[in-house]
């Protein structure tokens, strides 16, 4: 077989749509690490009213589970997404399992933030979980091998490598248990357009004939642009709005986490996460309950504000004893609705140069792909560059840096992004950050 034929072969149809399939958007990807996760006993009702809609038979669903920044949207997703997968659909097979796909959308990383590669990414973990359809897949791809290309439209893409795989499930699923698709951070998405697009499209997808129940599940940030585009005519009709203790009837439900009482979840989270410090560090003393109480409280029901604080106390580096007492300070003066960006403020503040650290740590934001730390400082030059470990290294709680300088630095959250985003966010004392150098001018003026 050469070349030519093996390309337009059932196996080079399988590899090319295996090559165009963005490996790091699935849920449990090794570029998503560290994965979020609810810890056990934590977001009970949102995760048992989601599960609700997930085992229903009757009808497809679209559901929209929204909220701010930081309050626990991906660790939610993640894990019915592990539920998911753990789950069969049905008795007599090891193979099949009720996560048909899932795409996390992101930012920081190029092939993330568009749907150019949305379905394919879902076809071919469709096409893993349920081989059956493999060939018909390849056929489509073969026919239509644009079907690959992320620039062919959505609508034609979602046709050929979403609806006929799906079509070819019906008799197979009908009398299994539904799937479930997990689409996280849709606010990721760079093009508004092409989110409202998405939307438009998997509504059009679940109202059609001939398909197995499916569910999917969506989140992100609570933007307006989003409402609108469900509240559009062509969608609108398919959604229900109703709060999380009330079933729907609707193909859609939407679960809001803003208003939930998520205190004590939080509360459980902080104990939990010292005691595991305490398990390596027998020295440590355990926070008392009103302290942890008033951790919790400060945190503004997101779950990011507690995860950040408890990477700044147990950073590694530091005595955690000292750290503790530093944010048991902090919280003591947090105002609600501030949490996020002055957390961040006082960890800069903990910074040898705070200025520089905000500036190193906006070039890392800013990024469109993460760079190594030694492909941060050759971009920086020798000047800029000459100490982009040192600085960085203070910054462990916001973001992921790898002691291996090869391997990419990541900001832990989108939030971060947000807060050097505007400079107007950052408020560190006896420091002006409007006075310097954008990350974008750095990088400007360094190459």
């Amino acid at each position: 077989m050469n070349h030519d034929q093996l390309r337009r072969s059932p196996e080079g149809m399988w590899e090319s749509l295996s090559c165009i399939a963005v490996k790091g958007a699935e849920y449990n990807s090794r570029e998503r690490q560290p994965h979020p996760k609810c810890l056990e006993g934590t977001r009970v009702n949102p995760l048992d009213y989601i599960y609700r809609l997930l085992d229903d038979r009757k009808k497809s669903r679209l559901i929209w589970l929204h909220g701010t920044a930081g309050v626990g949207k991906s660790a939610i997703a993640f894990t019915v997404a592990e539920r998911m997968r753990n789950l069969q659909v049905t008795e007599e097979t090891n193979i099949e399992m009720r996560l048909a796909g899932t795409f996390f959308f992101s930012r920081k990383h190029t092939e993330r933030c568009t749907t150019g590669y949305f379905f394919a990414t879902l076809a071919y973990q469709l096409a893993c979980n349920f081989p059956s359809i493999r060939d018909d897949l390849n056929r489509t791809i073969r026919e239509n091998p644009a079907l690959l290309d992320s620039n062919k439209s959505l609508r034609d893409q979602m046709e050929g490598l979403f609806l006929k795989p799906l079509r070819k499930l019906q008799s197979r699923l009908r009398e299994c248990a539904p799937s479930a698709f997990v689409v996280d951070a849709l606010d990721e998405c760079m093009s508004e357009t092409e989110v409202a697009d998405l939307i438009s499209l998997l509504g059009y997808a679940l109202r059609q004939p001939n398909l197995p129940v499916i569910h999917i599940l969506l989140t992100s940030r609570s933007e307006a642009y989003i409402r609108e585009a469900i509240q559009l005519e062509d969608v609108h009709p398919l959604m229900y709005e109703v709060p999380m203790e009330i079933s729907g009837e609707s193909i859609a439900a939407i679960i809001s986490l803003d208003g939930a009482d998520v205190d004590d979840d939080i509360y459980i989270f902080l104990e939990h996460s010292f005691r595991k410090l305490r398990s390596r560090c027998s020295n440590f003393p355990q926070p008392t309950s009103r302290e942890l109480a008033r951790l919790a409280s400060r945190a503004g029901r997101r779950f990011i504000v507690a995860s950040t604080m408890m990477k700044f106390v147990d950073d590694g580096y530091h005595d955690p004893r000292d750290r503790l007492h530093l944010m048991l300070e902090f919280t003591s003066e947090l105002l609600p609705g501030t949490e996020v960006y002055k957390l961040y403020d006082r960890i800069l503040a903990t910074c040898a140069n705070p200025a520089r650290a905000y500036l190193h740590l906006s070039i890392v934001a800013s990024l469109a792909n993460p760079l190594s730390i030694s492909q941060i400082a050759e971009l920086l030059g020798p000047g800029e560059g000459r100490d982009v470990e040192t600085v960085l290294a203070q910054l462990r709680s916001i973001m992921d840096i790898p002691t291996d300088r090869s391997l990419p630095v990541n900001i832990f959250h989108s939030s971060v992004r947000d807060y050097v985003l505007n400079p107007s966010n950052c408020n560190l004392p006896g420091c002006n950050i409007s006075d310097t150098l954008t990350p974008y001018s750095l990088v400007h003026v360094s190459t």
